[in-house]
């Protein structure tokens, strides 16, 4: 083959192989990952068996307030359970606290989470959202409205903001900058009428991703929100349960690694060249 027929971006075959630990020295905070059973914790052990650190922000007072409850092994058992899927016997998994409905917290867990995995952040999940304090058009108030902005929307845009400016510190391009939101499918099928203040709080997110992807690019960092889906995280039981796994066509809810997975491959490099993408990770739901 002629230096004219060889391809622009033709790569050697080794570099075609994929690594078994794409995320080896890579270093993560993933928000909202307090319960074995949720996303975040799912998402923490894909990062963890890929090679990457992890640290683990939890705010128990808020599932302790739900149906569902605290995880009863509390954040260090949900820690070790992430720890079980470590690949890099290197990689550290630390966890923390943090209420991030106040303006400084955000800004704070930055800090704190580069600090415990060695003064770098490279990727950042912000998967933690507030349930309930919801209503319909005709119940919802301006105290719900204002929760769910703060905790759902406000407080993840200020990640994002403490993200960057610690990513501008480093050398320039630093490769390997990574941040994933998540959103609920609000602009799908019938939207979310039940729950206007989150829905809204959601779909604000979503519409920023494109703005927050073209302002961070000059940093070599990617910007992706993905809607999992229903997903079984305990907060659903009996014939309502059926009802949703009907709506699958592989007749099964989403378990919290479905979505994870993608998550996590979003955080390799493979996907650099993803970013101000909603991706939709529903296994076909119909709605």
């Amino acid at each position: 083959m002629s230096t004219l027929d060889t391809p622009a971006d033709s790569l050697d075959p080794l570099a075609l192989r994929r690594d078994s630990l794409p995320l080896r020295g890579r270093t993560a905070l993933v928000t909202g990952a307090s319960r074995r059973r949720g996303i975040g914790c799912a998402v923490a052990r894909r990062l963890v068996a890929y090679g990457a650190s992890v640290y683990l922000h939890h705010h128990v007072p808020h599932d302790a307030g739900q149906p569902w409850g605290a995880d009863p092994e509390g954040p260090e058992g949900v820690a070790a359970y992430v720890r079980e899927a470590r690949a890099d016997p290197a990689a550290r998994v630390v966890h923390g606290p943090g209420d991030l409905a106040g303006p400084e917290a955000p800004a704070e867990l930055i800090g704190t989470a580069a600090e415990a995995l060695g003064g770098r952040l490279d990727i950042l999940v912000a998967n933690h959202a507030l349930s309930g304090s919801d209503g319909t058009l005709h119940t919802v108030d301006a105290a719900m409205l204002d929760a769910h902005w703060a905790v759902d929307t406000r407080s993840v845009v200020l990640l994002v903001q403490a993200y960057a400016r610690l990513r501008a510190a480093l050398p320039d391009r630093t490769p390997g900058g990574r941040i994933v939101m998540m959103t609920s499918g609000q602009d799908l099928g019938g939207g979310m009428p039940e729950e206007i203040a989150y829905g809204l709080a959601k779909g604000a997110l979503a519409s920023a991703t494109r703005s927050l992807a073209t302002s961070l690019a000059d940093l070599a960092v990617t910007v992706n929100t993905v809607n999992p889906g229903p997903v079984d995280t305990g907060y659903l039981t009996g014939s309502a349960y059926e009802a949703i796994a009907a709506l699958f066509p592989a007749g099964r809810w989403g378990m919290p690694d479905d979505p994870a997975r993608l998550i996590a491959w979003l955080a390799s490099d493979e996907a650099e060249w993803i970013t101000g993408q909603i991706i939709d990770s529903e296994g076909g739901f119909r709605r």
